[in-house]
């Protein structure tokens, strides 16, 4: 199978959690492809897979089995360290619960994923312009407690889209906010992927959500039961 014009390719992933003396079947087979450019959703009721199908696309885990390419490179038997440099390269997360440094600025919460990948060349610029694109121009000094939910979670896109990644991983985006954020932070995410033609894929429970992408994955007791 080519690997060319795919985002994601997923071949038979299982993923096998030892509980004990028990075994958890988080996956049980699952094969998706995803073109880049293109918006998902990924569905499922809880323990259905979807946080451990995630971690994987993300780069967070590996597979007990099966293969999986990103952007076209196999990742599926890399080490953790192999991991992490691709996963700082490539993709980009948005989370439910943002995930910022409580201390830090929002132009400091932002540089951060330049900073472990050692690129310091116009690492502030950088900063800069991806607050600016989520309308934080005149945030960039305040610390997370001085913001919104809604502030929160676009320094936190801003810090997703500052390495150019080939996707946007979004679990749940919009899980913590008020409907009129959520519906901003949904704009955003899919007017980045109109202009620039990132892979966009969502995580979410909300069915509003999923009508605005392309494609729904869902996921049921670790299979994969329509895409």
């Amino acid at each position: 199978m080519s690997k060319k014009g795919k985002a994601i390719v997923a071949k038979d992933l299982t993923k096998v959690y030892q509980m004990g003396e028990v075994q958890v079947h988080a996956l049980c087979g699952v094969s998706i492809e995803i073109k880049h450019g293109e918006v998902v959703a990924i569905m499922g009721p809880s323990g259905s897979g979807k946080s451990t199908l995630m971690n994987i696309i993300g780069c967070l885990d590996r597979p007990t089995s099966g293969e999986y390419y990103l952007d076209g490179e196999l990742v599926s038997g890399m080490n953790d360290d192999q991991l992490a440099l691709v996963r700082n390269r490539k993709v980009g997360f948005v989370f439910q619960n943002f995930n910022l440094l409580s201390r830090s600025s929002a132009l400091l919460n932002v540089e951060l994923p330049l900073r472990y990948a050692g690129q310091r060349e116009r690492q502030r610029e950088r900063a800069v312009v991806a607050l600016e694109a989520v309308g934080l121009a005149d945030r960039m000094d305040h610390k997370p407690m001085e913001l919104s939910g809604g502030q929160q979670q676009r320094v936190a896109l801003a810090r997703a889209i500052i390495n150019d990644p080939a996707i946007i991983l979004a679990d749940e985006p919009t899980g913590n906010l008020d409907s009129k954020s959520g519906k901003e932070i949904l704009s955003l995410l899919l007017d980045m992927n109109k202009k620039k033609g990132t892979t966009l894929i969502i995580v979410t429970h909300d069915p509003g959500i999923a009508e605005e992408t392309e494609r729904v994955i869902r996921l049921y007791d670790g299979q994969v039961v329509d895409s």
